[in-house]
């Protein structure tokens, strides 16, 4: 009998056979030539990296109105905001991102991002495990049998030493559009290599809820609790014959070893940082989500997602508040990012970088800035949705993304998309391929495995470094 993670399911004789014999042909790929290996270790920017943050725009950022302007393309192409310099001559970006603008010559922009994923749900499974979903250009729900999501695999192939949680997803999780999606969980791995998830934390203190050590509740008695627990699991795994009982000891160890640890418990705490740094962030759920991404980076968190946006489209709930708006503008476009998204967004991103620059951080963390998609060339009505001007439906044939830090060439623009941003014009580059950047940053090639609880092996990667990144 086999423990299948999370659904405790029992293989019978015939599927152990099959799996025995599909991880025994796969096996002579889990580990790498060493001459391969070498030859990644030795590709640009590859271990600059001792953290990642991604900031994920939910619900679909439009490249035209953000980082691929069309300035010289008909008005129906290239929509209502003008387009302004920035800090590197001959780059272009959004005039509501004039913090950004000044600060071009920190970061990096990829304009030829394309894949063939068109709902909401599987690109974002796409962009968070770098996997296409089975049912593509869906919305599914989230399944045991899920692909791991980017931080689940990093705790399977390099534990964090220094924190409990090698991955932390903050402002989360993502709703796509208005449940949350898969592709944010340790999926096939089990739950005990879910990342921490954090929700709203402009609301609280700290953010994990019980985290805060009780004065009523002294080491010793907690020690004390911490063996009676593990009497229990150990004679309940008797009973059921060897069992492990679900994933619950190595969330158990997570738990522990936060209220352990006073440095782990500080680096939640968004009251310690000054009034004024807060203000600069923004004091709202986006803006405070990349605060605390910085002061986790501080703390040694390897992987940290922020969901700058955790509805992909929840101004349909209430169009009056500005923290439940997603970048899914099928209609009211120019309102929607004019007065919503894109003054939050130009605020906090900009923080995040001038901060981790300040600190000396950027050298050694990857920040990605990336969404599921874009959106379409022609700017129209869409039936259906709510909205009394145009917007611009989902398009995922090109897109554009961002990334600072850990040795990426500043001020550089990689790729290119058409005259009207519809298609790559060159370099076109796939998710797979950020996501094989950003392990390689972190000094794990991405064509090596990690194996699930079957012991089967996964390529963390099919996609290629971005090494002209460089």
């Amino acid at each position: 009998m086999i423990d299948d993670g999370p659904t405790r399911r029992s293989a019978s004789r015939r599927e152990f056979l099959h799996i025995s014999g599909l991880a025994g042909l796969m096996a002579p790929f889990a580990v790498r030539d060493s001459a391969e290996a070498a030859t990644t270790a030795s590709l640009p920017g590859f271990g600059r990296a001792k953290s990642v943050i991604v900031v994920y725009a939910n619900g679909g950022q439009s490249q035209l109105e953000t980082w691929d302007p069309k300035p010289h393309a008909p008005a129906a192409i290239r929509g209502e905001f003008a387009a302004i310099p920035t800090s590197v001559p001959g780059t272009l970006i959004s005039e509501h991102f004039p913090r950004l603008a000044h600060l071009a010559d920190r970061y990096a922009i990829i304009r030829s991002m394309s894949h063939d994923d068109l709902d909401h749900g599987s690109a974002t499974y796409l962009s968070l495990t770098g996997r296409f979903h089975a049912r593509k250009s869906s919305n599914p729900l989230p399944t045991p049998d899920d692909a791991p999501t980017h931080g689940a695999i990093l705790k399977r192939v390099r534990p964090a030493s220094q924190f409990p949680h090698s991955a932390v997803h903050v402002n989360g999780p993502a709703f796509v559009p208005l449940v949350a999606g898969p592709g944010q969980s340790g999926g096939l791995l089990g739950r005990e290599f879910d990342p921490l998830v954090l929700g709203d934390v402009n609301e609280a203190a700290v953010g994990p809820s019980g985290l805060s050590r009780q004065p009523s509740l002294p080491t010793v008695r907690l020690d004390a609790r911490k063996t009676l627990l593990e009497s229990i699991d150990e004679f309940t795994q008797q009973q059921d014959r060897g069992h492990l009982i679900g994933d619950l000891d190595g969330l158990y160890t997570q738990a522990y070893r936060m209220l352990a640890s006073p440095g782990c418990r500080d680096a939640f705490d968004l009251t310690q940082e000054d009034d004024a740094l807060r203000d600069r962030y923004g004091r709202n759920r986006a803006g405070q989500a990349c605060l605390l991404a910085r002061r986790l980076v501080e703390a040694d968190v390897p992987w940290v997602t922020v969901f700058f946006n955790h509805n992909a489209r929840g101004q349909d709930v209430d169009p009056r508040k500005t923290d439940l708006y997603g970048w899914d503008t099928h209609n009211d476009i120019f309102v929607a990012m004019k007065n919503h998204l894109m003054p939050r967004f130009d605020l906090g991103f900009s923080a995040l970088l001038e901060d981790l620059e300040v600190r000396g951080l950027l050298e050694t963390t990857l920040v990605v800035c990336m969404g599921e998609f874009g959106r379409a060339p022609r700017v129209a009505m869409e039936k259906g949705f709510a909205g009394e001007t145009p917007g611009r439906k989902h398009w995922a044939s090109v897109y554009s993304i961002v990334l600072a830090g850990a040795g990426v060439q500043p001020g550089l623009v990689y790729g290119a998309s058409d005259a009207i941003a519809a298609y790559p014009k060159d370099d076109k580059t796939s998710p797979s391929d950020v996501t094989a950047t950003m392990f390689s940053a972190l000094g794990i090639d991405p064509a090596s495995h990690y194996h699930d609880g079957f012991g089967r092996p996964f390529v963390i990667s099919d996609g290629q470094p971005i090494v002209r990144l460089y």
